[in-house]
């Protein structure tokens, strides 16, 4: 499988993992700026004063961020957050893909784990053949916690904007399998299928993590 090519590969700066996972829906101001867990392991660190939460140095209204129900049981919640997504598509609060019924997120924020995975998409999992869901849950995650939710796919691949962001030499072999153009037997990681559709890809390496990349030797 040939890997989409990324917009561009920048590897020349520290970068920080700590607020990644989260899909951000943004306009000019940051006043219009609306924040979506991409997966349930996503941790959002914000501090609520009179009118801003603030999302790392970005002030952001509070009604702006929206969380999955963690009271209810992962199917439950999955469902629950799906509808909301839906209607807040049908009023276009979020755009439409144009060429499927998927939300078009501005900018889906990602990370990579050292296996390839990304938001809580595994490797040879079933997760990565769901075609119609836009959220699905997970009972059988190879890494702690077991029960997830996550985007699929498809609403991954109709974001604008995709930016992955790796740090670390324990993610420079995946890193490699994921970008260069390697030989059919090398698996096909989770982070190798993310290939905006009508958008942009562009991957944030430190030093480290770009250390196997064809171009890095």
């Amino acid at each position: 499988m040939k890997a989409s090519q990324p917009s561009s590969i920048s590897h020349d700066h520290e970068y920080d993992e700590e607020h990644l996972g989260a899909s951000l829906h943004f306009a000019r101001s940051s006043s219009s700026w609306f924040l979506y867990p991409s997966k349930t392991n996503l941790c959002l660190w914000y501090i609520v004063d009179e009118e801003y939460s603030s999302y790392g140095n970005v002030p952001v209204v509070p009604g702006h961020i929206y969380s999955i129900n963690d009271s209810l049981s992962a199917e439950e919640a999955a469902s629950e957050y799906e509808f909301v997504l839906r209607q807040l598509v049908k009023t276009r609060t979020v755009d439409v893909s144009e060429i499927s019924d998927c939300p078009k997120f501005d900018l889906i924020l990602l990370g990579m784990g050292p296996d390839g995975h990304v938001a809580s998409l595994f490797p040879n999992h079933i997760a990565l053949d769901e075609k119609e869901e836009w959220i699905i849950f997970i009972t059988d995650s190879p890494k702690p916690p077991p029960e997830r939710i996550t985007f699929t796919l498809p609403v991954i691949n109709s974001a604008s904007n995709v930016a992955v962001v790796v740090t670390g030499a324990n993610k420079a072999e995946a890193v490699h399998l994921a970008i260069d153009n390697v030989g059919s037997e090398c698996p096909v990681l989770p982070a190798r299928m993310v290939c905006p559709t009508n958008g942009k890809l562009v991957w944030f390496l430190d030093r480290a993590a770009a250390s196997m990349l064809e171009a890095s030797q």
